[in-house]
């Protein structure tokens, strides 16, 4: 009988898409074993889990703007990694902007690898940038180690990474197709919002018509013309609106290669229930109608949305002009890396959905979006990440009690159910309360070593 660093039993288990007792066995902070719960396995420590909770592989959250270098003060590796490790994060992979220097070059990588050295407490990845003049310097980027590439097709809201013209997008996926490169899309139509009124504004009815559905619908089309043409891969970035849904499903029955994410925020909240000045809820694309979230759901039940992550966007309180309340002013963004599983739980358990569903959104299907082979499930040979999550619990969303750098939050004062219990990285507590949760652990990865 093999005897395992460490030995967990659970009698609530997500693992090969049931839920079901178990016990894992963790050797060298690694899955080397799943076993029905009357198996004898045998660790140097074992940890009974009682049926309050439900132990699920460790999230991946692949979009997550950390900020650092450069705009520290919106975000930075340790508070954003200490975050996700509270929400029972155990992978983040961090957005080319809005570092600076952007992600745009194998130099730049450097960079972004060296500040976040010593600092994380759970593992990170890079994206790589796509932007006008740097075609030459993908595939150093790619070898370099990045996920895939970004890139926008409307101004980013910061000048150091300006957007791709849409007829460029062919040659960059030309490109990252000779590598099998993924390329992922903030798909917005740059014309289709310089045409919408502009109005400066504490109504948010005034800046949901600024950036329309057919601003988003218009550059997906486009995104997917780009994709067939070129047989590359492309993934549509925090899909909002649900009038994309069937070019998505319409592409994919023909075989282009496209995929897609939405977040919690534009599951949970409603337009119409957005009120006057409250910019805390502003982000880009804009949160839309109630009848629109109920179609994202729907997208998510029937597979064309392929997973849920935060788009983690923070920054200063000044920015978000709370002062003036103006929607026009206000730094477009939503902090809900902490909280993100518990407020997608809530939703869903609403809808019918269940811990499966959820763990398929926010674990799995992240991982494989990325290339993570051996993160998102509890399986032999993945690492032994963990979130042990209480479902029936629940809480109250504190600001003051979130490790974001700045807790500006639209879900302040809001009950969610769930409560994240502990983290585990590689079969070890992180972010928790004894002593190796104090300290940063966490990897940095490079694609096809994750």
């Amino acid at each position: 009988m093999a005897q395992y660093d460490t030995v967990l039993r659970a009698r609530r288990l997500v693992t090969s898409g049931r839920e079901e007792a178990g016990c894992v066995g963790v050797t060298d902070g690694r899955i080397a074993a799943v076993a029905p719960p009357e198996s004898d396995l045998d660790g140097r420590r074992v940890v009974e889990f009682g049926d309050d909770v439900v132990v699920l592989p460790g999230l991946v959250d692949a979009h997550v703007h950390v900020n650092e270098p450069g705009r520290t003060e919106w975000e930075g590796f340790a508070s954003a990694t200490r975050a996700a490790a509270a929400g029972g994060v155990t992978t983040i992979l961090d957005m080319p902007l809005n570092s600076i220097p952007p992600t745009v070059d194998a130099a730049a990588l450097d960079v972004k690898r060296r500040s976040a050295q010593g600092q994380c407490f759970v593992d990170v990845g890079f994206w790589g940038g796509a932007v006008p003049g740097n075609l030459g310097e993908l595939t150093a980027l790619h070898a370099a180690g990045v996920f895939g590439f970004k890139c926008f097709l409307v101004h980013s809201g910061v000048e150091e990474f300006p957007p791709l013209r849409p007829e460029d997008l062919e040659d960059y996926l030309r490109v990252l197709r000779t590598v099998d490169g993924l390329l992922i899309v903030h798909a917005e139509d740059g014309d289709a919002i310089e045409q919408a009124p502009n109005v400066h504004s504490g109504d948010y009815r005034d800046f949901l018509s600024s950036r329309p559905r057919e601003a988003e619908d218009r550059a997906i089309r486009r995104v997917i013309d780009a994709a067939r043409a070129t047989g590359a891969r492309a993934h549509i970035l925090h899909l909002s609106s649900s009038d994309a849904l069937p070019l998505i499903a319409g592409a994919r029955r023909e075989g282009v290669r496209i995929t897609a994410e939405t977040c919690p925020h534009y599951l949970t909240f409603a337009a119409e229930e957005i009120p006057a000045g409250a910019t805390q809820f502003k982000c880009c694309p804009p949160i839309r109608e109630a009848a629109n979230r109920d179609r994202l759901w729907q997208g998510l039940a029937d597979g064309t949305i392929d997973c849920i992550v935060s788009d983690h966007s923070p920054c200063t309180p000044e920015l978000k002009r709370l002062d003036l309340g103006d929607f026009a002013e206000a730094w477009g963004g939503i902090s809900s890396l902490q909280i993100g599983l518990s407020d997608v739980w809530t939703e869903a358990r609403q809808r019918g959905f269940s811990l499966v569903d959820v763990t398929r959104w926010m674990a799995e299907r992240p991982a494989q979006l990325a290339g993570l082979q051996r993160k998102g499930r509890i399986e032999p040979g993945h690492d032994a990440d963990f979130c042990v999550f209480a479902p029936d619990d629940g809480f109250v969303v504190d600001p003051a009690a979130l490790f974001h750098r700045n807790p500006i939050t639209p879900y302040a004062g809001r009950w969610l159910d769930g409560v994240v219990r502990s983290t585990w990285l590689r079969g070890l507590e992180t972010g928790g309360a004894e002593p190796a949760g104090d300290r940063p652990r966490g990897h940095l990865l490079t694609r096809g070593e994750a």
